[in-house]
């Protein structure tokens, strides 16, 4: 992953083979080991040494695939979370709604994206410091913030301008739950907006941005890892949507842009609190404006759902 700061030794750039023990899934090596200019070491050394323009294809499956499979199962954790929390609130007697939403991101973010990342993680061997090291977590520059609210900004206009032929085609989309639950109730998007920044945000952009697009550009080049991570980060919110196929299938479609943005962002900075504060203020944006609308004016709450197709949560 190119890095214009000066920390880039610890990403690592695809078809490079190096002398480390592979790690358990043939990335990186299990114990941590990089120096700055080396690539990972994979289980497909032998391909690599004969074929030094590119990585073999058994190591590029071997990504794509450990790729897709964290991709799916923080939604499946997350899944299954909501059942704990449901039979949290049965054998309670119900949770204030409130409580109820906290759990719920606790288990179903913090637990199921951001545990499953560290998780991973730690399984190939990796230390605090060097998971640190991996992902590229360092306080973010002026230039970075800068690059957050630009980044913010070209999503704005984009998801604006194709929300606008969405509605002249007449084509339906899909309502997200999240914005569902908020529409319903009002007093709980304070929270959500926080929740953005805090949970939200940062607990996917570790497991999609820093692990599966990490883990892929140990392989691939640039381009085809934000591509291939942003899809499958788009695609997995279809277990968030509730509507039509046609409809899900075009929301998803719209999320796959701010996706690349959170990628490119990360591939350009190597700091993943970037796309995690990019990601948190495109989330928070969409419940203020959530807010405004059903407390200010019911004429607009159609335009409100609309956009609440759009959250990336």
């Amino acid at each position: 992953m190119a890095d214009p700061s000066s920390d880039d030794g610890n990403r690592r750039e695809p078809g490079a083979s190096g002398g480390e023990p592979s790690a358990p899934d043939g990335g990186e090596p299990a114990d941590g080991s990089t120096a700055p200019g080396d690539g990972p070491a994979t289980a497909d050394d032998a391909v690599a040494s004969t074929a030094p323009e590119g990585p073999g294809g058994r190591a590029v499956a071997v990504a794509i695939g450990t790729a897709l499979l964290l991709g799916v199962l923080g939604p499946a954790i997350a899944l299954a979370s909501g059942g704990v929390v449901l039979g949290i609130n049965t054998v309670t007697g119900g949770l204030p709604l409130a409580a109820s939403l906290a759990l719920t991101l606790v288990l179903g973010q913090y637990v199921a994206f951001g545990g499953l990342a560290l998780g991973y993680l730690a399984w190939r061997g990796l230390d605090r410091a060097g998971i640190v090291a991996y992902l590229g977590v360092r306080r973010p520059s002026l230039k970075e913030i800068g690059l957050v609210i630009g980044s913010w900004a070209l999503i704005l206009v984009a998801i604006t301008a194709v929300s606008a032929v969405i509605q002249q085609l007449g084509t339906e989309t899909a309502s997200n739950q999240s914005a569902e639950l908020a529409m319903q109730n009002p007093a709980i998007i304070p929270l959500l907006v926080a929740a953005s920044f805090l949970v939200i945000g940062p607990s996917e952009e570790i497991l999609y941005r820093g692990v599966v697009q990490g883990r892929l550009r140990e392989t691939l080049s640039p381009a085809p890892a934000i591509l291939i991570a942003s899809a499958i980060f788009a695609a997995v919110h279809v277990m968030a949507l509730t509507g039509g196929i046609s409809g899900r299938l075009t929301t998803i479609a719209i999320l796959f842009f701010p996706s690349i943005v959170f990628g490119a962002v990360y591939e350009y900075t190597g700091n993943l609190v970037v796309p995690a504060l990019l990601h948190g203020l495109h989330n928070a944006v969409i419940f203020t404006i959530l807010y405004i609308t059903i407390a200010y004016s019911d004429e607009l709450r159609a335009a409100a759902g609309g956009s609440a197709a759009l959250l990336p949560v």
